[in-house]
């Protein structure tokens, strides 16, 4: 078995934090036990590109189970937790590759060996696999059922690869699963953010200015908890519903160059590139903290602050101190990338039990429905999500009503009125 991690010596931390998650990842157990006896992966070569954390062992744990020969690296070069990806090898021998700080060469390398198995389905976070077949390595096109995409910013760029025509095989879009986004992205990512931050600064937010940019629905769940933390919160948005829903969810809304002299905190959540520019960084106070919890590290315009700046200087394990020409200092979270996974450990498991639920889901989809996807982005069916749903409210112990034989006519009937 082939792999490239950090140090197989630290498989023993990393078994213990895998079934630590484990305990709160019940749906995804119940997914395991049924492919365990059913084998709707059985054959199938799946390459994995996600963050390398105790929730994505589960899943790979799951695939495995149900017949998948799985190989798994990195989606991000900061996100890996090394005892996890040692577990992985040395006790369900799952060959990974993906190594916490590996260089931009190495994540590379690392994504073209997990594609060397010539794999059947793709799982992406951030359709850096499929962006990498369809640039260096077209041929693998033809042995592909599909693939499945867990992030928002992966979806958009599957989206546009699709209308433009070039989408060589079909993608399932599991981030636009509601029991994956309403869930995953609100409250595992507004949570997770806040504990990056945190960690890497060990600041306060209580009576602090949080400047969140993009209010889409992680931007919403940072919001959501920087405020609960007695923050004061200011949104910027570029799209006029989502700012209208953020006054109307009571926070101040106002373009970036004017939320720029105010905020001791920046968190980026947009997806899209350079939202915080040196314009923005001039007008800053000194010691303003910035971060991104977006998938890939574009949303902080780095190469311009380097432009305006004298010095720099790591003054914390996850900050980087820029001194900038106007004397006035900026401090820069987990060089820019995923701070939720760069300074912590990502979100909790209970949340991940859907999304990857959903993964699971989706790839035993794709194998049923082999030859009849066409090459488009596709959403994760209904009927699985509300299946997803169900499971988690059973193992939480909640019940919620059924429509009675009276209702359901009702509500599918265009007769019955007033």
């Amino acid at each position: 078995m082939n792999y490239d991690i950090k140090d197989i010596s630290l498989a023993e931390k990393g078994k213990l934090r895998i079934e630590w998650a484990n305990q709160s990842m019940p749906v995804l157990n119940l997914i395991k036990e049924r492919f365990i006896k059913e084998q709707p992966l059985k054959g199938i070569r799946l390459a994995a590109c996600l963050h390398v954390t105790t929730e994505t062992a589960s899943l790979v744990q799951t695939l495995k189970a149900g017949g998948a020969e799985v190989l798994l690296c990195a989606s991000n070069p900061l996100s890996t937790q090394d005892d996890v990806a040692a577990s992985l090898v040395k006790h369900d021998e799952i060959s990974v590759y993906a190594i916490k700080g590996e260089d931009n060469d190495t994540y590379y390398k690392h994504i073209n060996s997990a594609l060397d198995i010539s794999p059947h389905i793709t799982m992406d976070d951030g359709a850096d696999l499929v962006s990498t077949i369809h640039q260096e390595r077209p041929q693998l096109a033809k042995e592909l059922l599909a693939g499945t995409e867990e992030t928002t910013t992966g979806v958009i760029r599957l989206v546009s690869m699709a209308n433009d025509g070039v989408l060589k095989f079909p993608v399932i879009a599991v981030n636009n699963a509601q029991t994956k986004h309403l869930f995953d992205n609100r409250y595992g990512t507004g949570q997770s953010t806040v504990d990056g931050v945190i960690r890497a600064t060990n600041r306060l937010f209580a009576g602090s200015t949080v400047v969140v940019c993009g209010y889409g629905w992680c931007g919403r769940g940072f919001a959501m908890r920087a405020s609960g933390m007695g923050a004061n919160v200011i949104v910027t948005e570029v799209d006029p519903l989502r700012g209208l829903e953020a006054v109307m969810d009571g926070y101040r809304v106002m373009p970036i160059a004017d939320a720029a002299p105010l905020g001791d905190f920046f968190i980026t959540l947009t997806g899209d590139i350079a939202v915080i520019r040196k314009e923005h960084f001039e007008k800053m106070k000194d010691g303003a903290i910035i971060g991104n919890s977006g998938h890939f590290n574009v949303e902080i315009d780095i190469e311009g602050l380097e432009t305006i700046t004298t010095a720099k200087r790591r003054i914390r394990e996850y900050v980087e101190e820029y001194t900038l020409n106007n004397g006035r200092h900026v401090n820069i979270l987990g060089e820019g990338r995923l701070i939720n996974l760069a300074a912590a450990e990502g979100h909790p498991s209970s949340v991940m039990d859907m999304s990857f639920a959903n993964q699971a889901l989706a790839a035993e989809y794709v194998v049923k429905n082999k030859g009849k996807l066409e090459n488009k982005v596709y959403d994760v069916p209904k009927d699985l999500d509300d299946d997803i749903a169900r499971l988690k409210l059973d193992a939480m112990g909640v019940k919620v009503d059924k429509l009675t034989a009276q209702q359901e006519e009702y509500l599918n009937s265009w007769k019955i009125g007033t």
